[in-house]
């Protein structure tokens, strides 16, 4: 299972903002084959990174090859489960656009991925790239039920400004819970990459304007919780996850 607590919320976010805004079940589809691929980079990383720093030797002893054997059987089962839920998508979607917000992504994912290779999938960059990458489904689920080019979007930049503004100040958060001095520029130009890619969306659809206020939101709360006394790793997880659920909401609600 993925040691990334945070990242089942970012995970989980684009999928359900897809099917709120254009219901569909390949929408739903979608956001299952997103879990599917979260819960497939810990076996493949296993698999891989086993193959490629450390060669059979990894293998050699009892634990090490049921260890591979057992991530190699886990992997190729989520890869079929991945490919028969975008095939499903394929063949329900409203509109076969909805395959263009993935192909946007992919080099964006397979930066991520690099990263995680070289066993630096902790550095800032995989964790934006990765994550905004992700936020891609909320545009494949919007176009995949029948929604406009324009609202699907302005639904990824919604969500990839949730990105900009949250991964440093999560980031800022850890390194105030062991005690270490926080660098303010991550968070100022996160929050105001955020703030202005929540403005753009708001320009392209209108019906928008109460997920950009939901950003601006945000990011004041997040402002205001790094004034305050450091809360453990479990309190800022719950927390994370409350704020990122409610852009969904207040999205999805300024749209309807």
């Amino acid at each position: 299972m993925p040691a990334e607590h945070g990242g089942w919320g970012l995970t989980l976010e684009p999928g359900i903002l897809g099917v709120l805004l254009a219901p569909s079940v390949a929408g739903v589809l979608l956001a299952v084959a997103a879990v599917l691929a979260f819960l497939l980079r810990t076996p493949l990383r296993l698999v891989l990174l086993r193959q490629l720093r450390q060669g059979e030797r990894a293998a050699s002893t009892e634990v090490g090859r049921a260890r591979k054997q057992l991530a190699s059987q886990v992997a190729i089962v989520e890869l079929l489960a991945i490919g028969l839920a975008l095939a499903g998508a394929a063949i329900l979607a409203e509109d076969p656009n909805w395959i263009w917000p993935l192909v946007l992504a992919m080099p964006m994912f397979a930066i991520a991925f690099l990263f995680d290779l070289r066993s630096s999938s902790r550095h800032i960059v995989p964790e934006i790239v990765g994550s905004v990458a992700v936020a891609a489904v909320a545009a494949m689920g919007t176009l995949a039920g029948g929604g406009t080019e324009v609202l699907a979007l302005g639904a990824w930049l919604i969500l990839s400004a949730r990105v900009f503004s949250s991964i440093p100040h999560v980031r800022a958060q850890i390194l105030r819970i062991h005690g270490r001095d926080v660098p303010s520029r991550p968070g100022i130009a996160g929050d105001l990459a955020a703030i202005g890619t929540a403005a753009m969306a708001m320009f392209l659809d209108p019906s928008l304007a109460l997920g950009a206020a939901a950003i601006v939101g945000l990011v004041l709360i997040q402002r205001i919780t790094l004034a305050r006394p450091a809360r453990p790793a479990k309190v800022l997880g719950v927390r994370q996850m409350a704020l990122g659920f409610t852009v969904v909401a207040l999205t999805a609600v300024g749209v309807w």
